[in-house]
């Protein structure tokens, strides 16, 4: 273990991290070429690395067939052109099988979503990501942390017992409880991600981070972009121009508890008629009079 630096896969982290969506077809399915072609506008739009099957690509939607559909098909259809973090979850065997699988397609990262269980303690979420990570050592492991209980010496443990945990995609709504967790995990020890996207990362860039993810990255790849030169250049007045850009399309996304989240960008995409706006339950799509105003600010940033 100690001869795998994990160097490439901390670099790819250190970017803007895009969220596909998982188009579906008019009878439900996934549908792949729809799929594709996204991917390859995320690609030729200079992005670096994707996340099949995060939150934005309806992850706990999804049957385990078309999880390992869409982590297939992501691989295939970015060859090297970009490093690929597949999102993996639910009970720890679900879990281990999707990032070997992962593994087994060529992805250099895995991703583990916070874990839904109603019972969490803070020592069994390190035991949780412990078997995943062990399960695939070769593979660089990004928890996702969305609790804002947890310590940040739980992740030290670990990584003191996974050398393979490289990064962290903290999405806690609170820039100095990260400030504080990064510091206390180590904050030159990961990859810090800001995982609440564009809105949050101005703060969290000044607290650390060196990444965010993107769902709008479907959308408009450039404007996401612009944000991340931004802000590794440290000119927070520019980030803060893009931030004022993107602010009402992520509000969208946010309001009540971030019930239309993958709505609006699918709503987005299909406003530029790059794919159906259908969504699954729990997700709804818009309603009619909401449509105008997302078509309006997407058809502002394609110019």
């Amino acid at each position: 273990m100690s001869s795998v630096t994990f160097e490439t896969q901390r670099a790819a982290l250190a970017d803007v991290v895009a969220i596909p969506v998982t188009p579906f077809t008019e009878d439900g399915t996934v549908d792949e070429d729809a799929h594709r072609a996204l991917l390859r506008r995320l690609l030729e739009g200079g992005i670096g690395i994707l996340t099949p099957n995060g939150n934005t690509g309806e992850f706990y939607a999804l049957a385990p067939e078309e999880r390992r559909l869409v982590t297939e098909s992501t691989i295939e259809e970015t060859g090297d052109r970009a490093a690929i973090l597949v999102g993996v979850g639910h009970d720890v065997p679900t879990a281990v099988a999707s990032a070997r699988h992962a593994r087994e397609h060529g992805a250099q990262m895995v991703m583990v979503h916070q874990p839904v269980h109603p019972y969490v303690s803070q020592g069994g979420w390190v035991d949780y990501h412990r078997a995943i990570a062990e399960a695939v050592p070769e593979l660089g492991v990004v928890p996702y942390i969305r609790n804002a209980q947890l310590a940040g010496a739980r992740l030290a443990e670990l990584a003191d017992a996974c050398p393979n945990v490289i990064g962290v995609k903290y999405a806690v709504p609170d820039a100095a409880k990260f400030a504080a967790f990064a510091r206390d995990a180590g904050l030159d020890r990961f990859v810090w991600v800001a995982g609440l996207a564009e809105p949050y990362a101005p703060s969290y860039f000044s607290a650390g981070a060196t990444g965010f993810t993107s769902g709008l990255v479907n959308v408009a790849p450039s404007v996401s972009l612009n944000m991340i030169e931004a802000l590794r250049s440290g000119d927070y007045q520019a980030a803060m121009k893009v931030w004022e850009q993107i602010r009402r399309f992520e509000e969208l996304r946010a309001a009540n508890g971030s019930a239309n989240n993958v709505t609006v960008v699918k709503e987005a995409l299909a406003s530029l008629g790059l794919c159906r706006r259908d969504v699954r339950p729990p997700s709804r799509p818009l309603p009619e009079d909401e449509r105008a105003e997302v078509a309006a600010i997407a058809a502002g940033w394609s110019i």
